[in-house]
């Protein structure tokens, strides 16, 4: 007993590592094609539209993400690296920060190092950080809420400052994309929740209890309520500016009419439309790109790990059940934090939804098979959890031409990787 207890070493170094790597990856080809592609042919004139102030565009959609294609195109030109070099930015911010949010939620070296491997090889994370679209923004932005709400918990003493950021984050992230909406409900519904658990009839006023000792409730609705709205309606600062179309400093509701209008239309068949059981098994891919284009043939597959994305599926039924009946409260955050991100699109009034829909459920997911691999090296069975990481490895290797727009031999290429015909 006089001994100190074992803390697990803080996994920084390899934190760093396996960021460094997926932002090397993003950058091979990443200004190919030279040319737009797939959803980039919406964005980038908005982005534009953006940067001159002329007048809205590309509305049903909130407008951080396209700020920050258009901060890429003043930073960088107007030619592919500019149009996707924020987005390589924030899929690399989302390997580190969903990492450093493993790492503080369960203490354990080997899930938060697994997490960010499982990560990088997951496929859908990578293909968006490589095209000029919304989501990355949004996946970056929710990880790095979910990093300082993880770190808050862990280290109280820092608590304000961490929850002052994530609750900016979580604004920033819906000002990127509505997805983020349930997800970024759920820190501060944790904490009523939590206080009321622990202070009772008390827990209004009381500054003791979980989640954050000598915070009140009325502090954390500050933090994880007021602040991530005031961001929010900060990110439409552009719409008081411009030229044609502009509104007032009270005309943001009326835009939000307007904007969930767009959203609920009905839209036409799309060849790669898919709903949200499809994206769970994997089973319904999208081609945001297969042509001649640069000198070759070349190909991008929006496209989950097909092992990953369907061992992750028992990791997360594991995680509610550990959650709920083990007071494992990292494996609940996640079970939760795939629930919200999925169940958005199992009761969303848009009829035509895409697997990239599924980006943001797939981190936790991801997150969730990180957790259940390293219970498994717990219980004696630490080969099946390399094997696990090694395979998903050699498979993101196999995949990886057309994940990466890399030169293929020709227009029938694209057989060799179709296991199923869903994913033509």
């Amino acid at each position: 007993m006089s001994q100190p207890p074992e803390h697990a070493r803080d996994p920084i170094g390899w934190t760093v590592l396996v960021t460094l790597i997926f932002a090397i990856l993003c950058a091979i080809r990443l200004t190919i094609p030279s040319k737009p592609f797939f959803d980039e042919i919406h964005y980038l004139p908005a982005a534009r539209a953006m940067l001159e102030l002329s007048h809205p565009m590309n509305i049903e959609h909130p407008p951080l993400g396209k700020e920050l294609i258009a901060l890429g195109i003043a930073l960088f030109g107007d030619d592919p690296l500019g149009w996707r070099i924020m987005s390589a930015a924030f899929g690399t911010l989302a390997v580190f920060a969903g990492t450093r949010a493993l790492w503080f939620a369960s203490g354990s070296r080997f899930a938060s190092i697994a997490f960010g491997v499982l990560l990088v090889t997951g496929f859908p994370l990578l293909v968006q950080a490589r095209i000029a679209m919304l989501d990355i923004f949004m996946a970056g932005f929710s990880m790095l809420a979910m990093w300082m709400c993880a770190a808050a918990v862990r280290e109280p003493e820092k608590a304000r400052w961490r929850l002052a950021i994530g609750g900016a984050a979580l604004g920033c992230a819906m000002a990127s994309k509505w997805n983020a909406v349930p997800l970024a409900t759920l820190p501060g519904l944790a904490f009523l929740l939590l206080r009321i658990r622990d202070a009772r009839w008390q827990f209004l006023t009381a500054r003791r209890g979980a989640p954050i000792g000598g915070m009140t409730l009325a502090e954390a609705g500050l933090w994880l309520g007021l602040v991530p709205l005031a961001t929010y309606a900060a990110c439409y600062w552009p719409f008081l500016l411009f030229e044609r179309d502009s509104i007032g400093p009270f005309g943001l509701w009326h835009l939000h009419e307007r904007m969930l209008a767009l959203q609920e239309q009905l839209l036409k068949p799309h060849t790669y439309q898919s709903v949200w059981y499809q994206w769970v098994g994997d089973w319904r891919a999208i081609w945001y790109l297969y042509e001649q284009v640069d000198g070759a043939q070349r190909g991008v597959l929006m496209l989950g790990n097909p092992l990953t994305m369907i061992l992750g599926l028992p990791a997360v039924a594991w995680c509610g059940w550990a959650g709920l009946f083990r007071r494992r409260m990292d494996a609940l955050a996640v079970f939760f934090g795939y629930a919200a991100s999925l169940g958005l699109w199992i009761v969303a009034a848009k009829n035509v939804q895409f697997y990239y829909h599924y980006m943001l459920a797939s981190c936790f997911l991801l997150a969730a098979l990180a957790l259940a691999l390293d219970e498994l090296r717990r219980q004696g069975r630490a080969w099946l959890s390399w094997l696990v990481l090694a395979a998903a490895a050699l498979l993101f290797v196999h995949f990886w031409p057309i994940l990466s727009a890399a030169p293929l031999d020709g227009p029938r290429a694209f057989t060799y990787w179709m296991w199923l015909d869903s994913w033509r």
